[in-house]
Order: C-alpha cells, then sequence, then structure tokens
C-alpha cells in the first residue's frame, strides 16, 4: 500500500482521466511508475558512477581502450 500527495492541479488531472476512461486512479498511477521506473533507476545509477568517477574511485576508458580491452578492434 502507498499513499501519496499529488499536487492540486495533478489530482485534477488524474481524476478527470479517469472519469473520462472509466479506469482507476491507482491504474494510471501504476502505469506511470511502470513507464519511468527504469529511466530513475538508470538516472540514479549513472549519477551515482559519476561521482565516484570524479572521486577518482572509478576507471574511465577512452572508446580504443575499451574496443582493445573487449577485443573489437579491427
Amino acid at each position: 500500500m502507498l499513499a501519496i500527495r499529488l499536487p492540486d492541479e495533478l489530482e485534477k488531472r488524474l481524476n478527470a482521466l479517469a472519469r473520462r476512461t472509466g479506469r482507476t486512479k491507482s491504474y494510471y498511477v501504476r502505469e506511470a511508475l511502470f513507464n519511468q521506473i527504469d529511466d530513475l533507476e538508470d538516472y540514479y545509477l549513472g549519477m551515482e558512477t559519476l561521482e565516484r568517477i570524479r572521486k577518482g574511485e572509478e576507471a574511465v576508458y577512452s572508446e580504443s581502450e575499451a574496443r582493445r580491452e573487449l577485443g573489437l578492434e579491427d
């Protein structure tokens, strides 16, 4: 179970959408989360990696180094 507070305008839009389509507000909130969770996870993972790079805790490779390491050189 999850309870969230929405800004009034968003709540109004969600209510209108649910009324027009005959679906529940919960349905649309679940759909929105399903559609966005991958992007959010990728974003925060990327930000954590960037922070490690800035601190010198994460190795960084050029394209040519990565290609050579992966055996992709032509």
